[in-house]
């Protein structure tokens, strides 16, 4: 009975046993399908239906994980993506912008879980799902895209994205070496960095353009140009650069303003002292006479000059002439030039006073022999070019051209070929100097100099007479010429600020006169008298005071006390008539004044 039982029981226990063991199986078989797609649809999400890479990520025992980003595998995938694109059943979402610098990434967080995103142009910019609200962008070329992203509620949304250069690396870097240019703004547009705001000077807008060049000549990739395909485990592709890749950098658009650009007044002095000392000594003999029908003569003629001085003669029997010619002359000649020239600080300014000449000169012979002459213009008179640079500290840095040139009273005579003609050409004396150099405001550099001493002696005498210690004086002619020449070039720059709006002129003192007085007394200049007008536009400062107070800080120094002497005439109203005669003897003197201290305004 035991023995039936147990073949009874061991009947239905077993098939009870192959059935939950084939049930275990089919769930376990399910389980492992259900898990290999939900990675399909997770790798079709990150790499917007592409192929998926052949190993998947791995999970490292210890330390942070790896992430591997590559582009998609073929440009197959990308143009089967692109052909699909958004499948949105939802609503529009609003619009939004992101910048990514090129060769940077970010993080963009968005508003649902995301079910797949579509990438206008995947050169410029690579969006990679990193959870399921956040993208990673990485921005891979300068240009501009966008991305539809689709949520799991079927709704799209669309994100612009803008690549452009990196402002933030050079806005870092100026805050740490220049400190001082703190207004200094820098900004990106397209694949250029474009520095605003203001600088305080000429130099410091050129130290920051300096930087700003430094630090954009590093090599960038370009936009898959020259890239190398490898195929790495798994079929996976990798970009990378290869060894002859063209690189490129950004551009640097300066749109910095000076916020007080500094102008700078150049005063140059040419001073030269020439002096010319001649002595001479000349002298003539002549005698003649007859033995019968012989006649003889002895002339020694060695005079210098056209003129005798001394002249002897006798005309009984033997004629007998003596002429002596001497000659002393002391000659000095004073150049003294004065220039003065205004410019902003980094601009070129020239000035000229004086005129011009043309000079003919022969370009060739023609066919017929004949030359062609042309007339080429040459400038004479005092001259002056120059750049200055405000630098810091109050140095001032020029490139300084004075040039003082005359016409000389001789000129240079010149003979024609196959002709007896003698033309005089005008010869132009000049002085001239170009340097550069480093002063303070204020400060006065002589630039160049020349101390020059020529001295020149001649002598012409009888052979064997002209020898002889004493009489041989009367044989000869001695000529000693020394000439000495001083020039120096000196310069003095200056900061200077605008002059206030009533400035005293040179032809303000001089006045025209009736004929009594220029035939009588000789007058070459009447008497200015002041005008009616002048007190009251003295005395309206007086009444605004803070319009007073303003003038003086326009230009400091010894041009505000210009205004002190017009105040005497101040009260119109007085009938004491003295009056007429100090006010304008006074503005005379005070106009000189004021000229002198106009050019040290800026100290």
């Amino acid at each position: 009975m035991d023995r039936l039982v147990h073949r009874s029981a061991k009947r239905c226990i077993g098939p009870y046993l192959t059935r939950k063991a084939f049930a275990a199986a089919a769930l376990g078989v399910l389980c492992v399908g259900m898990a290999h797609g939900q990675v399909g649809v997770e790798s079709a999400i990150l790499t917007n239906n592409a192929a998926a890479p052949g190993k998947p990520l791995k999970m490292a025992a210890n330390g942070p994980i790896q992430l591997t980003i590559g582009s998609p595998a073929s440009a197959e995938a990308n143009r089967d993506s692109a052909g699909k694109g958004p499948n949105c059943t939802g609503p529009m979402r609003s619009h939004s912008e992101v910048t990514v610098p090129v060769g940077k990434s970010t993080m963009v967080q968005l508003p649902e879980p995301v079910r797949s995103r579509t990438v206008g142009n995947p050169n410029v910019v690579q969006a990679m799902l990193v959870s399921p609200q956040t993208l990673y962008v990485l921005g891979l070329e300068v240009g501009s895209t966008n991305m539809i992203v689709q949520g799991r509620s079927g709704s799209c949304s669309v994100v612009d994205v803008a690549v452009g250069a990196d402002p933030g690396g050079l806005q870092s870097t100026l805050r740490k070496l220049m400190p001082e240019a703190r207004n200094v703004q820098v900004s990106a547009a397209a694949d250029s960095l474009v520095l605003g705001g203001s600088v305080s000077d000429s130099v410091q807008a050129q130290k920051v353009v300096d930087i700003a060049n430094a630090f954009v000549m590093r090599r960038t990739r370009g936009p898959n140009e020259g890239d190398q395909n490898a195929t790495g485990q798994g079929g996976q592709q990798l970009h990378t650069a290869g060894p002859g890749a063209p690189l490129r950098s950004p551009r640097i658009i300066n749109m910095m303003t000076v916020e007080a650009p500094q102008q700078v007044m150049l005063e140059v002095k040419v001073a030269e002292v020439s002096k010319t000392l001649i002595d001479q000594m000349g002298a003539a003999f002549n005698a003649n006479g007859a033995f019968g029908s012989w006649s003889f003569g002895a002339i020694a003629n060695f005079l210098s000059g056209s003129s005798d001085i001394v002249n002897f003669s006798k005309a009984n029997h033997l004629p007998l002439k003596f002429a002596l010619d001497a000659q002393k002359g002391d000659g000095l000649v004073k150049v003294l030039a004065e220039p003065s020239l205004m410019a902003i600080s980094g601009q070129e300014a020239s000035f000229l006073a004086g005129g011009k000449v043309f000079i003919p000169v022969a370009q060739g012979a023609a066919a017929n022999g004949v030359a062609t002459i042309v007339l080429q213009e040459e400038t004479f008179g005092v001259g002056l070019r120059f750049t200055p640079t405000v630098m810091e500290n109050g140095r001032i840095n020029l490139k300084v051209s004075p040039e003082v040139s005359e016409l000389s009273p001789t000129g240079v005579a010149v003979t024609a070929p196959n002709s007896n003609n003698t033309s005089i050409l005008p010869l132009i004396t000049t002085r001239r100097a170009s340097t550069t150099l480093q002063v303070h405001d204020g400060q006065s550099f002589a630039i160049g100099g020349l101390i020059k001493n020529n001295i020149t002696g001649s002598l012409k005498a009888l052979p064997g007479i002209g020898e002889l210690p004493i009489i041989g004086s009367l044989a000869r002619s001695t000529s000693f010429q020394q000439d000495q020449t001083e020039l120096l070039f000196v310069v003095t720059p200056r900061l200077v600020k605008p002059l206030p709006a009533q400035y005293p002129l040179p032809t303000d003192s001089f006045g025209t006169i009736n004929r009594g007085e220029l035939y009588l007394n000789g007058n070459m200049e009447g008497h200015v008298q002041a005008p009616a007008s002048q007190p009251t536009a003295v005395a309206a400062p007086a009444a605004n005071p803070e319009k007073a107070a303003a003038e003086p800080a326009a230009a400091p120094g010894p041009s505000a006390q210009a205004p002190t002497p017009t105040n005497v005439p101040a009260a119109p109203a007085a009938p004491v008539t003295p009056v007429a005669p100090a006010a304008s003897t006074a503005p005379r003197d005070t106009r000189r004044f004021v000229a002198t201290g106009e050019q040290s305004t800026g100290n």
